[in-house]
């Protein structure tokens, strides 16, 4: 198909922009040759006319289906040009967080700024192993398919990384030597992979400096070499440097720093090591101050300073040499300090005793004056003379600057050295991986020396890197069998031969330094002269003389001449150098040793470094010629050497590029620049990768890809049981031009751009499919929609017409009866009308005749009033005139008066001169008291009638007349008169004020009666009302209190609940993260134990030498046979002789004791820790409880007590007693004797009858006794219990009750308060009762110690006694010791009851530790009972086998000899017996040489355990400790043996497994102890073990079972790990749901081919195969459930973290794939009967996923419905499937980078994990629950097929 017809409407393409780089924009209509304007829509809503080049008439570059954007690979697009792969780039980088993509066999690696979680550990083991095209673009895996290339082609590999500076070169580089240095571990103890790792640190701090570009800019390149062994183990590194930027020493441009180094020197320059250096600020130094930015944000280059100190140490450079280096730095440091004064224009002077040359000196050990003088002066030697000549200041300047570069570089060099001594190995080199970390093309306004020879190494590198690109595609068309047609690919090798070329820039640049006055500009004009005109890449520019150009395969680069001449030269003073040659500081004469040696560097002994920098000074007469001439090699000429050995070195490798590209310039993260992209890509041979292969046939299917992906292009008649065929039939009907393809081997190949039209072509089918299935589908509903509503229109016709007709009947019959209704309504309304009518006419004619009558009534009203107002008014008129007459005459009479009063007053002055002052005094005080009789009247008045006050009033009036009247007289009285006027006025005041005083007190005592009635009145009504109110209130507290109390009780029984499931579930948590680490530490050790037998095989092959007859082990290590060793501090100081394998020689195994018995002793320490624990939290509850109920306990309960503890101690002593007299016995019957001796009536017979006869019945009487005891002290228990049970809640809540009246609840409120203020008096008091326990305890511990002190001497009278008077005594004793006690302390706690409250609880706890005691004495006694039983039987056997051989004679005759009971079995009691010297035989055919699959297939499950304990039991009946032992230590190292060897066989694994455990149930199930002993038969009951507790064994056996569980863990992850992601994810289950994507190049060059396809039914097949040989094996079904629930994580562990790491998975089919394949898990499980083993829920993660590849993901209801039910998975986890969700067809879509944000913003609360990846590896923790057997010993038979004929059943 032509591409011209792509270009159809709606077609989008990519046009040019400015801004953008690439814009896209959408045809309007459809193309046409001859067309010259498209008619474009941009994507921001605007149209364009784009014309076409009318020369070219080029078309614009097509976009690729959005399916295809974002690919791994840039390969995989259809159209692969410049706008598409800037747009997948900046797709995946900025919408999917992703930095890494495939450009064919390149790995282009986007800088993000930011720190991203994708390098750690586990994303390190996810890429481990795996195919690099399966996985998504990481470092790691070019990392990874390095490696496994090198351990497959056996061929040398190399990982070159170049790009910008800021890109991310280094940090690509380092994570890559990281990758191999966690891979592939290191072959030595040395630990070379942290050394190759440490080196790192210390080259950034002498390399790196920050820039404008990046903050880490590695200022020179190199090249490591990391060297593997056979076994493809890091066993070394080389480094080689190339072109050190020397002149960043002496200058730094604008907001740029010097080398890292010297600010982490003044940073730590308040050292104590570093007070010597004299160093200070950054500030203060010229070669540190010139950028003016001497910090670099977020780092502490203090702390760098002690990584880079701390990484010299471990690459072996001693604190000498490291204080050297730092010496030379800071005299470099003052050197720039050096300040130089003109004397003249062509001489300078340093002053006198100057500073800083001063401290240089010193530092450098060198002399002051000759330093001083040779700075300022340079030697000139000709043919016969030398001359000493004075420079000037800019010359002096400029020398001091090359010194300072020239002896850092030397330096430099130097380290380099010292780190690859360190990184050098001694054993010999296999293979090695380089890792090039190069600057990439550099192109800046000014452009100088270094800037062409960084650019002249990347034309070399581009060169390297075209060839192999080319060598790829002509390789791929070879093996797949296709013509081939030659590529034309740009080819720089013009461009490197105008710069390397003889007469080439570099040489005319060499032959101009050799002249004597060669400067830039006569080199310039040579350049011109030359190659202007001459070489098509060489040109001049236009404006200048000093420069020139050079098209360069990436861009044009402009060169200033400037400067190229003395930076080629690199040219410092000899005679300086003599001076530092000439130090005392022996480290600085070291750099300055040149190697001559020319090494290549592929060779063996090579240090894999080219010198950087030659010394062009001329050299003394004394030095060699040879010497002379290397040393005037320039620098062009060393780094044009060092190049051709680096490229020699990556032409004998496999290369692998990384291409780093800066996405912007000022470092903001995930920010993407077009501009500065597009240019990177040009620079760095991407788009050249691109070019090549879109110029033949870059989209490559398989064929059954092709066949998976177009099958809907085919009918069913083209498809053919040969894919191939089908393949070719198709495509020659769907593309008739056979140049756009061809047929390989086994691949298609296309041309560009016809996978976009067979996608169209898809596209367009299933859209027209979908059309029809949507056309089918919507008339199907459209028909079932016409039936339904025909059918409801029916049902609703017919209810209409039934509705209709009732409603018409209804009608009728409302018609009828609403014209009777009216009829009678009208009736009704005219007669309401008529009386409504009448009702209104009577009441207006009431109203008017009302109106009439009263307007009569008004008149008739007002004519009588006015009458009455007459007769008034003429009244008053007539008073008025009376009284003004009446007022008038009176007047008269007074004026009249008055004149005849006066003229008497006249005469009478005179006579009363001396009156007239007493009347002065006392005319105030008539009117006083006329005041006050006037008040006193008024007061009388109130208590009157009207008529006295008139009556009075007209007395008073007389009285006044009268007074009048007799005035005259008065005052003619005497003197005398007046006095007894005033006498009497005052008796008549004192009167007054007495009668006024009366009547207030009257008042006030009335006022205060009624304030006190009303007060009384009211408080009366106030308290009736607040009792009233009280008493509401109470009620309402009282149903309060009761639904509160109920309430409360419920809840605290819920809290409690609650609480107690989330403390049981912390709990479990707890105990299962100390299960693991005590599991992983076994793990550890196991590891450990097994490397340890490894070194020490690997000791035993170099230094032993084997002679014949004899062979010797030290006896300071471990046999070869792992013995189980228990601790590294046992191993290191037993000195234990060890077994080998040769039968003539004796190995004796590791004797356990000691560590038994610490880990017993562990375990015991830990044990009574949690029982005191336990204790002391019953022990304070039992006290809070029992606070209230003690004291009406009886007293007599601690003489009970005391009681029963004689009783306790009586029974130990006779236990004790009965052990020694058993012991006796033994010893007895152990020895040898005669016959008669021991036959029935002998004297030793009857002595032994007897003892035995008395000591069962003692047995019987103190077994009865200690049943007594144990059930008193149960029931005392029990008894105090039920007394604690009532809780405060039910208290209170019975007391409310009871309160049913006001009263009781008014005295029960009164008494609150009462019992509050009680509360707080027993709280004060409560402490000082403490304190005084206190005291009484220690009085009490003084007692006990005297009391101790008599027991021991009553123990030491009572031993003189015979046993029936010592029993008699002790209890005599000790009854009389706990009644002086009882008496004493009911005395002494008479007073104080709570001492004695206190005195009881420690008799309680006496009690619970006597049960226990109790408990142990049971056990005691029925060992020994047991034991008496079977010495009763052996002496019963005895008597019938003995009695027939002697005589009565000889009874009587003989003497008395050592009783001897020889053995008589009847019949098999489950034990197996074997001699000691067997025991490795048995251990050989039992353990080392048993075959699952062979022997042991017909056993029974667990044959081996139940042997081994049926020996073990025998060893026990013998009491034979040693071989018990032996035994057990024997069994745990074979079984260790056997898995060591057969460790990768499941059903070895799983074997052993189930009988280690069955050995550690059986110890169990016959141990005695009660709790493993419920579900035994009394015949199991009676073949427990009877002499040894093998609890410490026990033990030792359940590590072992661990580390059999976590060995079989790792032999079916083994197993599993292949199958599970081609299982999984990979493999179809549900055909045809999931389509093939077109895929790049990295699927295709799979580093390992195909070893077949694993399905679900391998995987199900394979758990099907473990879950059957566990069944068979007998393993225990707990068992397997932990297993299958470590086997399902390890599922769904591995096919998440693929799914995290495979974009190509992330596809809403293949979430249902995996569903699917989830659930068939599921029914697995359920068919085994394991869905409560937990396995499901490990899957819960997957299924998460699963589900989150399905749901929508578009708006905010969906991202809240993500985020409540994806809580298995971490947010990381979350937004990574987001990111990496791809559309397999286009009818899905994208997610969008918005919903990703509002996930994020969701979910930023929530705590989790930041880990992206499960970690696959993890191993929940086991436990093996007991698991009794319900087999009995004696009915199992040993097959002879086992070689166990040695062994007798006893």
């Amino acid at each position: 198909m032509a591409a011209s017809q792509l270009y159809t409407k709606f077609a989008r393409v990519w046009i040019p922009d400015p801004e953008e780089v690439w814009k896209s924009a959408e045809l309007l209509k459809d193309y046409k040759p001859g067309d010259k304007v498209l008619l474009l829509h941009l994507e921001e809503g605007k149209d364009l006319e784009y014309r076409l080049d009318p020369k070219t008439k080029e078309l614009p570059h097509l976009r690729n289906p959005d399916i295809l954007v974002g690919e791994n690979d840039l390969t995989a697009l259809s159209y692969l040009h410049e706008p598409a792969v800037l747009h997948n780039l900046r797709v995946r980088f900025i919408d999917s967080k992703l930095i890494y993509t495939y450009c064919g066999i390149v790995l282009v690696a986007i800088n993000p700024y930011e720190q991203l979680p994708i390098y750690g550990e586990d994303i390190i083991n996810a890429y481990s192993g795996q195919n690099m095209g399966d996985m998504d673009p990481h470092i790691f895996a070019v990392a990874e398919e390095a490696y496994k290339q090198m351990a497959r082609d056996e061929r040398n590999q190399s990982i070159i990384v170049s790009g910008e500076s800021g890109a991310g070169k280094t940090v690509s580089a380092k994570y890559a030597m990281r990758y191999f240095a966690t891979v592939s571990g290191s072959a030595s103890e040395a630990n070379v992979e942290e050394k190759v790792l440490a080196s790192n640190p210390i080259m950034e701090s002498i390399g790196n400096a920050k820039t404008t570009r990046n903050d880490n800019s590695s200022r020179f390149g190199k090249y490591i070499e990391i060297g593997f062994d056979k076994r493809y183990r890091i066993i070394g590194a080389n480094m080689r440097t190339y072109l050190l930027e020397k002149s960043r020493v002496v200058f730094q441009a604008e907001e740029e720093r010097n080398y890292h180094i010297f600010y982490q020197l003044c940073a730590s320059a308040k050292l104590p090591e570093f007070k010597i250096l004299r160093l200070g600020n950054a500030n203060h130094f010229h070669y540190t101050k010139q950028g003016g930015s001497p910090v670099i944000e977020g780092i502490d280059d203090a702390k760098e300073m002690a990584h880079t100190r701390q990484a010299c140490t471990l690459l072996g450079i001693s604190e000498n040499y490291q204080m050297g280096i730092f010496r030379i730095l800071a005299g470099i440091l003052h050197l720039g300090n050096v300040g130089f004064t003109s004397r003249d224009s062509d001489s300078c002077a340093i002053p006198p005793k100057h500073e800083p040359l001063s401290i240089f000196c010193d530092l450098m050990g060198v002399n002051y004056e000759e330093m001083c003088h040779w700075l300022c002066h340079r030697k000139l030697a000709t043919a016969t003379e030398t001359y000493i000549k004075p420079i000037s200041k800019l010359q002096a300047t400029n020398a001091r600057d090359a010194l300072a570069k020239h002896i850092y570089a030397k330096l430099f060099n130097w380290i380099v050295d010292h780190v690859n001594q360190a990184l050098h190995s001694a054993v010999k080199q296999h293979s090695f991986i380089g890792v090039l970390d190069i600057y990439g093309f550099e192109t800046f306004e000014i452009n100088s020396f270094e800037q062409f020879c960084i650019n002249y190494a990347n034309e070399k590198l581009q060169q390297q890197f075209n060839l192999h690109v080319f060598k790829l595609e002509q390789e791929e068309y070879m093996k797949e069998q296709i013509p081939w047609t030659l590529i034309d690919f740009y080819d720089n090798q013009p461009c490197i031969n105008l710069i390397e070329s003889k007469l080439g820039i570099l040489d005319l640049l060499d032959e101009e330094c050799k002249m004597p006055k060669g400067t830039d500009d006569t080199w310039a004009q040579k350049l011109y002269n030359t190659h202007l005109n001459k070489c098509a890449l060489f040109e001049k520019p236009r404006l200048s003389n000093k420069a020139f150009i050079i098209q360069h395969f990436a861009d044009k680069v402009e060169y200033q001449c400037e400067g190229f001449l003395e930076k080629n030269k690199d040219t410092v003073f000899e005679e300086q150098i003599k001076v530092l040659k000439s130090s005392k500081f022996k480290m600085l004469p070291e750099l300055f040793q040149d190697d001559e040696k020319a090494i290549s560097p592929t060779s063996a002994t090579s240090s894999g470094r080219t010198p950087l920098t030659r010394i062009p000074a001329k050299p003394t007469k004394g030095r060699p010629g040879q010497t002379a001439k290397e040393h005037k090699k320039t620098v062009g000429h060393q780094f044009r050497n060092s190049l051709h050995l680096l490229m020699e070195t990556l032409n004998a490798t496999t290369p692998h590029y990384v291409r780093c590209i800066k996405p912007n310039d000022f470092k903001f993260p995930f920010t993407f620049d077009e501009k500065r992209a597009v240019q990177q890509l040009r620079a760095c041979g991407v788009l050249e990768t691109i070019r090549i292969s879109a110029a033949g046939f870059p989209s490559r299917w398989t064929y059954q890809e092709f066949f998976s992906r177009y099958r809907v292009l085919m009918k069913q008649k083209d498809v053919l049981s040969d894919r191939k065929q089908t393949c070719k039939n198709v495509l020659e009907n769907l593309i008739p031009d056979k140049d756009k393809y061809q047929f390989g081997k086994t691949k298609i190949f296309f041309r560009a751009g016809q996978v976009a039209y067979l996608e169209k072509l898809r596209a367009d089918k299933l859209r027209a499919a979908c059309i029809r299935i949507q056309k089918t589908i919507r008339g199907w509903l459209q028909r079932k929609k016409y039936l339904r509503m025909r059918k409801a229109a029916i049902t609703v016709q017919r209810y209409v017409r039934g509705y209709q007709a009732r409603c018409y009947a209804k009608f009728l019959r409302r018609t009828k009866a609403a014209t009777i209704i009216q009829k009678y309504w009208r009736m009704y309304v005219v007669h309401r009308k008529y009386k409504s009518k009448r009702a209104a006419t009577i009441v207006l004619q009431s109203y008017l005749r009302g109106y009439l009558a009263r307007n009569r009534y008004r008149k008739i009203l007002r004519d009588h009033k006015a009458v009455i107002i007459q007769k008034w008014v003429r009244g008053w008129l007539a008073r008025i005139h009376y009284k003004r007459s009446l007022h008038a005459v009176i007047y008269l009479q007074c004026c009249l008066r008055r004149m005849l009063a006066k003229r008497e007053l006249k005469k009478l002055k005179i006579e009363a001169r001396s009156v007239e002052r007493y009347k002065k005094l006392h005319i105030g005080m008539e009117n006083k008291i006329m005041q006050l009789q006037r008040k006193v009247d008024e007061q009388n008045k109130d208590y009157k009638c009207l008529m006295e006050k008139l009556t009075n009033l007209e007395g008073v009036y007389n009285s006044e007349t009268e007074k009048l009247r007799s005035d005259l007289v008065r005052l003619q009285l005497s003197e005398e008169e007046a006095k007894i006027a005033t006498g009497r006025v005052l008796s008549l005041q004192e009167e007054v004020a007495k009668l006024r005083k009366d009547l207030e007190q009257t008042r006030s005592e009335k006022k205060s009666i009624e304030e006190r009635a009303d007060r009384y009145k009211q408080e009366t009504e106030q308290v009736v009302s607040t009792l009233k109110e009280e008493n509401t209130l109470l009620k309402q507290e009282k149903e309060a209190l009761n639904l509160l109390i109920v309430e409360q009780a419920k809840e605290m029984t819920e809290t409690m609940e609650k609480k107690l499931v989330e403390e049981t579930k912390q709990l479990e948590l707890d105990l299962n993260d100390e299960r693991l680490r005590y599991q992983n530490l076994l793990n550890e050790f196991s590891r450990l134990e097994e490397r340890y037998d490894d070194l020490k095989e690997e000791m035993t092959v170099m230094l032993n030498v084997p002679k014949p007859g004899h062979k010797r082990t030290d006896s300071t290590h471990s046999s070869n046979e792992s013995e189980y060793t228990f601790s590294t501090e046992i191993g290191e100081t037993e000195d234990i002789p060890l077994r080998t394998e040769e039968p003539s020689e004796k190995k004796v195994p590791l004797d356990m004791s000691l560590f038994l018995k610490l880990q017993k002793r562990v375990t015991e320490l830990e044990q009574e820790k949690q029982v005191m624990q336990d204790e002391l939290d019953r022990k304070e509850e039992q006290v809070l409880r029992s606070k209230a109920k003690e004291e009406e306990r009886p007293q007599i309960r601690g003489a009970e007590l005391e009681y029963e503890s004689l009783k306790r101690q009586e029974l130990e002593s006779e236990n004790k007693k009965l052990k020694n007299e058993l012991n006796e016995l033994r010893k007895a019957l152990s020895e040898k004797s005669a016959p008669e001796v021991t036959a029935p009536g002998a004297p030793a017979y009857r002595v032994l009858m007897e003892q035995l006869t008395s000591v069962s019945e003692e047995l019987d009487v103190r077994k009865e006794e200690v049943l007594i005891l144990r059930s008193q002290l149960v029931s005392q228990k029990e008894a105090i219990q039920p007394k604690n049970t009532m809780t405060d809640a039910t208290v209170l809540l019975e007391d409310v009750q009871k309160m049913k009246d006001k009263g009781e609840i008014a005295q029960a409120y009164i008494g609150l308060k009462e019992t509050n203020r009680l509360l707080e008096s027993q709280l004060q008091s409560q402490k000082r009762s403490y304190e005084n326990e206190a005291e009484a305890l220690r009085g009490e511990i003084q007692s006990l110690k005297e009391e101790n002190n008599r027991q021991q001497q009553l123990l030491a009278q009572n031993l003189q006694l015979p046993p029936e008077a010592r029993i008699e005594a002790s209890l005599q004793h000790e009854i009389t010791r706990l009644t002086n006690e009882n008496l004493y302390f009911e005395e002494l706690y008479a007073d104080d009851p709570k001492k004695y409250q206190s005195y009881r609880i420690s008799l309680y706890k006496r009690m619970i530790d006597l049960m226990e005691q109790l408990e142990k004495q049971d056990k005691t006694v029925r060992k020994l009972k047991k034991q008496l039983k079977v010495f009763a039987k052996k002496i019963g056997e005895l008597e019938v086998g003995q009695m027939e051989n002697i005589s009565p004679g000889q009874i009587i005759d003989e003497p008395i000899r050592p009783v001897n009971i020889p053995r008589k079995e009847k019949d098999f009691q489950g034990m197996l017996e074997y001699k000691k010297e067997d025991e490795q035989k048995l251990v050989k055919n039992l353990i080392l040489e048993l075959k699952p699959r062979g022997v042991a297939v017909n056993l029974i499950p667990g044959l081996p355990a139940y042997i081994l304990f049926m020996c073990v039991r025998h060893a026990d009946y013998l009491n034979d400790d040693q071989k018990v032992r032996s035994l057990l230590t024997s069994t745990i190292n074979s079984i260790k043996k056997v898995l060591k060897k057969r460790g990768d066989d499941f059903e070895t694994v799983s074997f052993w497994l189930s009988n280690t455990c069955r050995f550690l149930h059986c110890l169990k199930q016959y141990s005695g102890e009660e709790g493993f002993m419920k579900h035994n038969t009394s015949r199991q009951n009676e073949h427990c073990l009877t002499n040894f507790d093998l609890a410490e064994y026990r033990q030792v056996l359940s590590d072992l079972a661990i580390q059999i569980y976590q060995q079989l863990v790792r032999v079916l992850e083994n197993i599993l790990q292949p199958m599970i992601v081609s299982g999984m994810l990979e493999h179809e289950t549900i055909q045809g749901v999931s389509g093939v994507k077109p895929t790049g190049l990295r699927k295709r060059t799979s580093s390992i081919a195909d070893e077949g396809t694993y399905t679900l039914d391998s995987i199900l097949r394979q758990l099907s195969s473990f879950h059957s040989v566990m069944c068979q094996h007998g393993m225990d079904p707990e068992l397997i459930k932990q297993v299958a629930k470590q086997m399902f994580y390890i599922v769904g562990a591995i096919t998440l973290n693929n799914l995290l790491l495979r974009k190509d998975m992330c596809s809403w089919s293949k979430g249902m794939q995996i569903r699917y394949n989830v659930s068939q898990l599921e029914e697995w499980l359920r068919d085994k009967n394991l869905m409560n083993s937990g396995a499901k829920e490990t899957l819960e993660p997957l299924i998460q996923a699963a589900q989150l590849l399905q749901v929508k993901k578009k708006t905010d209801d969906d991202a809240e419905a993500i985020c409540s039910m994806c809580n298995a998975l971490t947010t990381a986890q979350i937004v990574k499937v987001l990111n990496l969700y791809t559309p397999v067809n286009e009818f899905e879509e994208r997610v969008s980078v918005s919903f990703i944000r509002t996930i994020q913003m969701r979910l930023r609360d929530r705590k989790d994990s930041p880990q992206l990846l499960m970690d696959a590896k993890h191993i929940f923790p086991v436990t093996f629950p007991f698991n009794p057997s319900s087999l009995a010993l004696e009915t199992i038979q040993i097959p002879a097929s086992l070689g166990l004929g040695f062994i007798s059943r006893v």
